[in-house]
């Protein structure tokens, strides 16, 4: 009976060393199965509250967000566009979940969404790193290995555009270096027209400056309607006084590429200065610009424009407002009013 027992005893130990060296040699794959159940628990998580936190109009996450008084979130650029086309279509601007309405005064910023956004990850989407979203846009610029960079040697002419991991061994057997100054004269051709158009911008504001009569004006563009059997918007400020007559500015709304502004994707805004005054005895010209002015929120970029002004002519060509891009005429459309610097410079023979 003992050795019977013994036997039992040392057949049991086996058996569980067996066990041991089985669970011991478990196929690899198995085992970091709760790894990556927990890694599918984050990025569930990390998808439940980018759907929670995305905005209603674009489902993407909003930088600057925007709630409309039942809390639901908007991106800054949308909601500027439901403004923007509420206000070239004569209607209220409404929230896109519940149809409340929604204005500047009424819709405030979401501190914390905006926050908590900017902490959840994404994947840059040139090299794959996953970061959190406040660190993207400083990755793709200045860290990414896969950001796209131009050769030194643009300024002399080559045009190559890649990754900025294949970047030294372009720039190791690039041509442009080698080249004579016969073929480089094509490439420096070009940089001094870029040159001589923003010297020249800079040398007729200076020769506006020396002009004997100047004057500018802190204006506002005020939203109205015609009273054609389509109303269509137009703006235009108050009257104002310069070189003793009486002027207004108006603007239009022009999409370039639609005859609906509210079905075009790219929107401008078109300007035209007009003299309200007893038509001049005699023809003068007028050079003039608008600007951002002190109470103004537009970005733009300098252009001078210049009219001859007389008894048959009292208005100026519509001239294109130059903002830096579409968005921000949906910004300025956006506004109750738009706030901008007028200045007028009239040339004496």
């Amino acid at each position: 009976m003992a050795d019977t027992a013994g036997e039992s005893s040392q057949v049991l130990r086996e058996s569980c060393d067996d066990k041991e060296n089985v669970s011991s040699y478990e196929p690899c794959h198995k085992k970091p199965k709760l790894l990556d159940t927990q890694s599918d628990f984050k990025n569930r998580l990390e998808d439940r509250l980018s759907g929670i936190l995305c905005c209603a109009v674009c489902l993407d996450l909003p930088q600057t967000c925007f709630q409309c008084t039942n809390g639901h979130l908007m991106c800054a650029a949308c909601f500027n566009h439901l403004l923007a086309d509420s206000r070239i279509k004569d209607e209220p601007a409404t929230c896109p979940n519940c149809r409340c309405e929604i204005s500047k005064n009424n819709c405030i910023r979401n501190l914390a969404v905006e926050k908590a956004a900017s902490e959840l990850p994404t994947d840059c989407h040139l090299c794959g790193l996953r970061l959190p979203r406040y660190q993207l846009s400083n990755h793709q610029r200045h860290l990414c290995p896969e950001r796209v960079t131009t050769c030194r040697y643009a300024r002399i002419g080559c045009r190559w555009r890649g990754s900025y991991q294949a970047l030294a061994e372009h720039e190791a057997g690039c041509a442009n270096p080698h080249k004579t100054g016969l073929e480089l004269m094509d490439a420096l051709e070009v940089m001094d027209m870029h040159q001589m158009d923003e010297q020249k911008l800079y040398k007729n504001i200076f020769s506006l400056l020396s002009f004997e009569k100047i004057t500018f004006n802190d204006l506002q563009l005020k939203p109205f309607r015609t009273d054609d059997y389509i109303t269509q918007l137009y703006y235009e400020t108050c009257r104002f006084s310069a070189f003793g007559y009486q002027w207004v500015i108006r603007a239009t709304l022009n999409s370039g590429e639609s005859k609906n502004p509210a079905h075009a994707a790219r929107r401008s805004l078109n300007y035209q200065l007009s003299l309200k005054s007893t038509p001049p005895s005699a023809p003068f010209r007028l050079h003039y610009l608008v600007l951002k002015g002190p109470y103004g929120e537009m970005k733009l970029m300098p252009a001078i424009y210049e009219h001859e002004f007389s008894s048959k002519d009292l208005d100026s060509g519509y001239r294109e407002l130059p903002l830096v891009d579409s968005t921000e005429c949906n910004k300025l459309l956006a506004m109750k009013v738009i706030s901008f610097r007028a200045i007028l410079f009239q040339v004496v023979s």
